[in-house]
């Protein structure tokens, strides 16, 4: 999978976040979005995958020099996000069916081997209104790593983990990364050491 961006601008009324991003992220390499809090990273993950338009230029999804059209985009990302909100009127074993009628398993994978890699046996049935907010941050991670898909986006991927939730997050990254499209927006460096290329956002202001 390879996203092309061409002059690719974004602007909320009359304040340009960004113009004139050109950049080409390639299949199998990771790729850091760096900025300060407010300076577009976040913004500009959303552009890359279709849910936000741009204000001017083009974006492209590319497999085997065949263009996807945005709308049949979807199937091929996962985002985690502090901004995606979990149904927490859903218990964890309904959010993880809820979720997987629109995504696929990675292969070796499926409800019970997703619930394990959280270790949350115990609250399988419990409803994520009532999870910490680093146990919502697990899920949105172990769902995002766990789904079948070329391009994983990952934004703040370790607001609201403790240390061991760090560990665990940078064991996600050693598991399943290989082979896919690598985005993490950030501004901690821990949460980002593994990436081969980095942007910074203000360089296109």
């Amino acid at each position: 999978m390879k996203i092309i961006l061409e002059n690719i601008g974004r602007r909320f009324n009359r304040e340009w976040i960004f113009r004139n991003v050109n950049y080409t992220f390639e299949n199998d390499r990771s790729y850091a979005i760096l900025g300060a809090n407010g300076s577009g990273k976040s913004t500009l993950l959303q552009v890359i995958s279709g849910s936000l338009t741009s204000s001017e230029g083009t974006l492209c999804y590319r497999q085997n020099d065949i263009t996807i059209d945005i709308e049949n985009i979807f199937p091929e990302l996962s985002l985690a996000a502090p901004y995606l909100d979990l149904i927490e009127e859903f218990s964890l074993s309904e959010h993880i069916d809820f979720h997987f009628q629109f995504k696929k398993y990675r292969d070796g994978y499926d409800k019970k081997a997703l619930i394990s890699l959280l270790n949350l046996q115990q609250s399988e049935h419990k409803s994520l209104k009532y999870f910490s907010s680093g146990m919502k941050q697990r899920v949105k991670l172990a769902l995002a790593f766990c789904s079948d898909t070329r391009v994983l986006l990952l934004d703040e991927p370790t607001s609201n983990l403790d240390l061991q939730g760090v560990e665990w997050y940078l064991s996600l990254i050693r598991q399943f990364s290989k082979d896919r499209l690598v985005i993490v927006c950030s501004n901690q460096e821990h949460e980002y050491a593994f990436c081969e290329d980095k942007i910074v956002v203000t360089d296109y202001k």
